[in-house]
């Protein structure tokens, strides 16, 4: 979506998400409310955009209202891990300064995409992991942290139990996961600025700690003064 402002145009695209999943599994009623929430995530991201704010704040704005829904596999609709939980990544770039941020494996922040950017901001580093960037969220007021429980939600623990008996049932040596694609917003604003996230639950059944594109900056995420991406 754009708009012209003294000859300058904004521009913000927002995904929620790509893999396994066909538009045809999708009840209509889910996909009503997961295409409710995609809206909202677009007029979260236009209101900075149009007011001219900028194309970081509004790949935030766009990406925390993804997070909390729970339709998607980021924040709240998270996948659970082999063990039961869950373990969320997130990235964030800024194009014209190629500043980045990123973190992977936190279980506690509500909005990851939020300390990947107070990761690219407030310190001398570009991603954190599991127990680090949890004790770094503990030095940052404006974090907002919730019990790993708030991330359940029985649709994804359908998935975790079916993808176990499925790896149980083709007696699997090797690692086997659901993968139900993640979140990201690109955005260009005013000044000429573009700026791209990507957050996500991984995959379900996950193991090990893994890790995936997502949070890795050139891989999930990636902008310059050219063009942004959020894969």
């Amino acid at each position: 979506m754009q708009t012209s402002h003294d000859s300058k145009k904004f521009a913000l695209v927002i995904h929620g998400g790509a893999g396994v999943v066909s538009r045809d599994s999708i009840p209509d009623d889910d996909a009503k409310c997961m295409q409710a929430d995609l809206d909202m995530a677009l007029d979260a991201g236009h209101a900075v955009l149009s007011a001219g704010g900028t194309a970081l704040d509004a790949v935030s704005a766009a990406i925390v209202v993804l997070e909390d829904s729970p339709w998607f596999n980021a924040g709240k609709g998270s996948v659970f891990n082999a063990e039961g939980g869950h373990e969320l990544d997130a990235s964030v770039m800024e194009g014209h300064t190629r500043r980045a941020g990123a973190v992977a494996g936190v279980s506690t922040v509500k909005n990851p995409i939020l300390l990947a950017r107070s990761v690219m901001e407030k310190s001398e580093h570009v991603m954190l992991a599991g127990e680090g960037a949890e004790k770094f969220a503990d030095t940052q007021l404006d974090i907002e942290r919730v019990d790993p429980k708030y991330f359940d939600t029985d649709k994804r623990w359908k998935q975790l139990q079916d993808a176990k008996a499925l790896e149980a049932e083709q007696a699997l040596h090797t690692v086997q996961g659901t993968y139900f694609g993640t979140v990201g917003a690109v955005a260009l604003d005013l000044h000429g600025n573009i700026a791209a996230g990507t957050p996500t639950g991984g995959m379900t059944n996950k193991k090990w700690s893994r890790v995936g594109d997502s949070p890795i900056i050139g891989a999930g995420t990636f902008a310059t003064e050219y063009c942004g991406v959020s894969g």
